[in-house]
């Protein structure tokens, strides 16, 4: 499953089109007449005031300049969120021209330093691929010890996806499985970025039935903040917080870092799993 910029845009301007209903807009829906699910090409440049032409070269990935101006009437028209409006940007505009993938440099010191710090909370540095670039002890006693796998296994999304031991761990693993796609549909989608994650992308999708399920539902979400429900061998079930935070001088990097509430049954299972 190849990435390409122009098939995704078109891909992903359809299923948010899709999910729209003309009622919600004052359209006349035709019942069973309406040969398409959700608002047609016609009325969806209509309502973001742009040419039904320039909205059809937008939609097929035609090599058209777009103006922010435009793809903001657009998102506004189709109603996407924050993520959704990045995504839609970083898609229509024209990639620069690249050589050969550059990986990330090696952490500094001071990050080991930092994450070391952390003593108390799970916490794990992450790519943009993500591939598992560094975590805490308490990080490693809650999902696995990535020190025990081979450097090419210690991929967040290939964990979730391809292992028992991760997926059991999550409670709700399908929330968990589409914020992992959403984080990489997300990023590989950065103009900046030669898609390194082409690989990974090829092998879920030809190892997982789910992952070709989840990527094909184009969902974006930023991963920012939230929490998930852990259902762990040793501490039982809990639930921990997240906050990820890009690392400076390494825009492709973020640390992640796993909260629980003073006095929870969160905050007790992170010193069973410590000891």
């Amino acid at each position: 499953m190849t990435f390409d910029r122009r098939a995704e845009l078109g891909e992903f301007l359809r299923s948010r089109r899709a999910r729209l209903r003309p009622e919600e807009f004052g359209l006349a829906s035709y019942g069973r007449l309406r040969r398409v699910p959700g608002l047609r090409r016609e009325e969806l440049a209509q309502l973001a005031g742009v040419s039904v032409d320039h909205y059809v070269r937008l939609e097929q990935g035609r090599s058209v300049q777009f103006s922010a101006e435009v793809l903001d009437a657009v998102a506004k028209a189709l109603r996407l969120d924050p993520a959704e409006r990045e995504y839609l940007h970083r898609l229509a505009r024209p990639v620069p021209s690249v050589g050969k993938p550059v990986g990330s440099p090696p952490l500094r010191p001071g990050i080991h330093s930092l994450l070391s710090a952390i003593s108390g909370a799970p916490a794990y540095i992450v790519d943009h691929r993500t591939h598992v670039r560094a975590w805490n002890r308490p990080a490693a006693a809650l999902i696995i010890d990535w020190g025990e796998l081979p450097d090419e296994e210690r991929n967040m999304a290939r964990l979730v996806f391809l292992d028992d031991g991760v997926r059991d761990l999550y409670v709700d693993w399908w929330a968990r499985a589409r914020d992992v796609v959403a984080f990489l549909r997300l990023d590989i989608a950065r103009p900046s970025v030669v898609p390194t994650a082409q690989p990974l992308i090829e092998e879920l999708s030809a190892t997982s039935p789910e992952f070709r399920q989840i990527w094909a539902e184009h969902h974006i979400k930023a991963k920012e903040h939230g929490s998930y429900r852990y259902r762990h061998p040793l501490a039982g079930e809990f639930e921990l917080a997240y906050e990820t935070l890009r690392l400076p001088g390494h825009p492709d990097l973020a640390l992640v870092v796993h909260t629980a509430k003073e006095g929870s049954p969160a905050e007790e299972a992170i010193r069973i799993l410590m000891r």
